[in-house]
């Protein structure tokens, strides 16, 4: 059976290599943002991961299509991509010296039998105390915080001196893929031993 990445994020499609496990990537194209979605960030990355999951799906034959969806939350708000550098810094603010969440919504397809398998994976992060001036030097360093979830880059950059704590999974928190749990996921499908 063929594993089928629906994504065409590089941090995602880097990390699934160190697995060994074959497989292809592919982009879902799904409009993430529509009406009444839901407000709850587990029911809304379960729901985007299987609309993408199930947009790639209907393309492929014997696979086991995947798809994910991250957001973070704070203080029970969503937060996704930042619009603007003004939004990312007020969110970058808030963080500061305070502990956030980041959720994962896991979907996966069997084309053959049609069955879906879904799993959400947070992770907690607690910041240290930021200065302004530190995020105004992040913000004009990378030009790329308005591509991630939480609107600052985990690994590179100053703001990866932002944090303080991590509690849950790590690649899920720094890739945006939570690839511990989806070789469980794998290998319980497929039935390897």
């Amino acid at each position: 059976m063929k594993i089928v990445l629906a994504t065409t994020s590089p941090y995602r499609i880097a990390t699934m290599k160190y697995t060994g496990i074959p497989f292809e990537a592919r982009g879902s194209n799904v409009d993430e943002y529509f009406n009444n979605r839901p407000t709850k960030p587990v029911k809304l990355v379960k729901l985007l991961s299987k609309l993408k999951a199930q947009a790639v799906a209907k393309d492929c034959v014997d696979s086991l299509v995947i798809g994910m969806d991250s957001v973070g939350c704070f203080q029970n708000k969503i937060f996704e991509k930042p619009k603007s550098r003004d939004e990312a810094f007020t969110r970058l603010k808030k963080f500061s010296g305070s502990s956030h969440e980041f959720y994962t919504g896991i979907t996966m397809i069997n084309t053959n039998t049609k069955k879906i398998y879904q799993e959400c994976v947070k992770t907690s992060v607690k910041f240290r105390k930021v200065l302004d001036s530190e995020i105004k030097t992040y913000l004009d360093d990378d030009p790329r915080f308005n591509t991630y979830a939480l609107g600052y880059d985990p690994l590179t950059h100053i703001s990866s001196t932002f944090i303080d704590e991590i509690r849950g999974n790590t690649y899920n928190y720094l890739q945006g893929i939570p690839i511990s749990r989806i070789v469980e996921m794998i290998h319980k499908i497929t039935g390897e031993k």
